[in-house]
């Protein structure tokens, strides 16, 4: 198939999710109301809660949710051919992507901007609000660690990010300044922000890290590991206007940009897709159901989203109906991420062979070259497009990873200022959720736990559907296209986990492994089955619940005699 055809089905299912299916239940079923006071407004304290525009909030809710598991994903996953890839893709997208990201976004509202384990906690029980807080946080200390060595590990390997990565940091701060301090117009903010981004991918190029401080220092993965973390740690502790989110606004540019340029590239070249269609139903990393659908997770449906939509964005929305745009809307744009990443490896080698070869180097490799053919069609130099493939990996990676040491500091003191209020101090909440971060990246042990990140993102993911029906059922609203999405994601996920746990496990107890790969493979498949009985639990919560309410429903609607 032509990778133009593949787009064009890419942007009707845009279309027609987006306009018609995200409207119906925007305006039907959640009714939103713009007259409504958000909790943005009720409760404004420039820290957590603060009313912002739609479109800087849009930009910031897609390099939010837009990591680097949009590329990675589908990179991997077309080893069972690029059409099982495609269909998931789109399919999950229009119908439980979007469905998790903005409904996960309009029940915080209607709860006062609560977060995941406040709404399980007045939604299910006190029970399930300490297990899914528990469940959160390890989660995210997984995305911590493993995002965490994809930042350090591409400063090292690409000497221009670093370079890049400071330019960011300092037009996102000056784009908060100029939005929320000097009031400037919203255009010239971004034009001169965004520059100034730019400007800093292409100094890189030229002055790179090692020629600044030295190959020692530049190669060392201490140094970029503390400067990842230190920036984490200004993100948390900082109001969210002075910086994760015009950074995250800023960066957003940087890779709707490559994005952007990248599918006018692919309409110049229209290159057919060289990989097969589909290779079969088991293959070397396991069946196709239910482990690819935990493969690609970012880019058709994700767990992460729900935390961002409700421990950030539901905190920031101006009015109910900006939730449809920037909650569903950008769900869609990621969903083309994540086909131009599947275009990119589906047309950039002519055999599964030489994709074999190149996949063993790292997805990274693949799509920086894949952006410096496609920008290459436009007349950019080849070294300058691998730059910009590069930088936006990194871009995506440490964006994504200073909102994970945010919310595992709002998670720790919602866990523990119970036990002390010391828990409550935004600084040791952040100090401790940064140690742990660092300890997995510089240890390595991130690797052995992070082949379980695709499950537990995925049984995120429909746990926030979870508390979605149980909000619907609670206001006798209609539950369909959120129970049946949950069911489906909570049995494809489960069965993930333990087809996964299952492998590892007769791995250690047969003897096929020995040393460090022993111990690592015995963790991973004690934690696979923790988080398969974690997910049990929290089920039999959420079913509970589900009884309460349609009781209660029954009681205020009797039969008719």
């Amino acid at each position: 198939m032509n990778s133009v055809v593949v787009l064009i089905i890419g942007f009707i299912v845009f279309f027609i999710g987006y306009r018609f299916y995200a409207k119906y239940v925007d305006t039907k079923i959640m009714k939103a109301d713009p007259k409504k006071a958000t909790p943005a407004k009720m409760y404004m304290d420039g820290v957590e809660f603060m009313p912002t525009s739609k479109n800087i909030l849009f930009g910031y809710q897609f390099k939010s949710i837009a990591g680097a598991a949009p590329i990675i994903g589908p990179i991997i996953a077309i080893q069972w051919g690029w059409l099982p890839a495609l269909i998931w893709i789109l399919a999950g997208t229009f119908f439980i992507g979007w469905v998790q990201d903005y409904s996960s976004a309009m029940i915080a509202m209607r709860k006062d901007g609560a977060s995941l384990g406040g709404l399980s906690h007045k939604l299910i029980s006190p029970r399930a609000r300490i297990i899914l807080l528990s469940f959160i946080y390890f989660y995210l200390l997984l995305i911590a660690g493993a995002f965490g060595n994809v930042v350090v590990s591409t400063a090292i390997g690409l000497k221009a990010a670093p370079m890049a990565w400071l330019f960011l940091t300092i037009g996102g701060i000056l784009a908060g300044q100029m939005i929320y301090r000097w009031k400037k117009d919203i255009i010239l903010t971004t034009v001169v922000t965004v520059v100034i981004a730019l400007i800093g991918i292409w100094l890189g190029t030229l002055a790179p890290s090692n020629k600044i401080i030295g190959d020692s220092l530049a190669n060392s993965r201490v140094v970029w590991a503390i400067a990842a973390f230190v920036f984490c740690y200004f993100a948390a502790v900082l109001p969210i206007w002075r910086f994760a989110l015009p950074i995250n606004y800023v960066a957003s540019y940087i890779v709707f940009l490559g994005l952007f340029f990248g599918i006018i590239g692919i309409f110049i070249l229209h290159p057919d897709f060289t990989l097969p269609a589909y290779t079969g139903f088991s293959i070397k990393i396991g069946p196709l159901w239910p482990i690819m659908f935990v493969t690609i997770a970012c880019g058709a449906i994700s767990g992460w989203h729900s935390l961002v939509s409700t421990s950030g964005t539901a905190r920031q929305l101006e009015f109910e109906t900006d939730a449809r745009p920037v909650g569903g809307g950008v769900m869609f744009v990621e969903m083309m991420l994540a086909i131009f990443a599947l275009v990119i490896v589906g047309t950039l080698y002519v055999s599964s062979t030489e994709y074999g070869a190149a996949i063993a180097k790292g997805p990274g490799a693949i799509f920086a070259g894949g952006v410096s053919k496609f920008l290459g069609a436009l007349g950019l130099p080849a070294d300058m497009g691998r730059s910009y493939g590069s930088v936006m990996m990194i871009v995506l990676a440490v964006t994504i990873m200073q909102l994970v040491i945010r919310f595992m500091r709002i998670a720790t003191s919602e866990l523990l200022s119970d036990v002390s209020p010391v828990f409550r101090n935004v600084h040791i909440g952040t100090i401790i959720a940064s140690i742990l971060g660092m300890i997995l990246v510089l240890t390595g042990w991130w690797q052995y736990l992070w082949v379980l990140f695709g499950g537990a993102n995925q049984l995120m993911a429909s746990l926030a559907l979870m508390l979605v029906t149980a909000y619907l059922m609670s206001e006798g609203k209609p539950t369909a296209y959120a129970f049946y999405p949950m069911i489906f994601m909570f049995v494809t996920t489960v069965a993930a986990l333990l087809y996964t746990s299952y492998n590892l496990l007769l791995k250690v107890f047969t003897g096929a492994v020995k040393g460090e790969a022993l111990v690592g493979n015995t963790l991973m498949g004690f934690v696979g089955f923790f988080l398969v009985i974690a997910a049990l639990i929290l089920g039999w919560e959420g079913l509970k619940a589900f009884g309460r309410y349609k009781a209660l429903r029954a009681q205020a609607v009797p039969a008719k005699a």
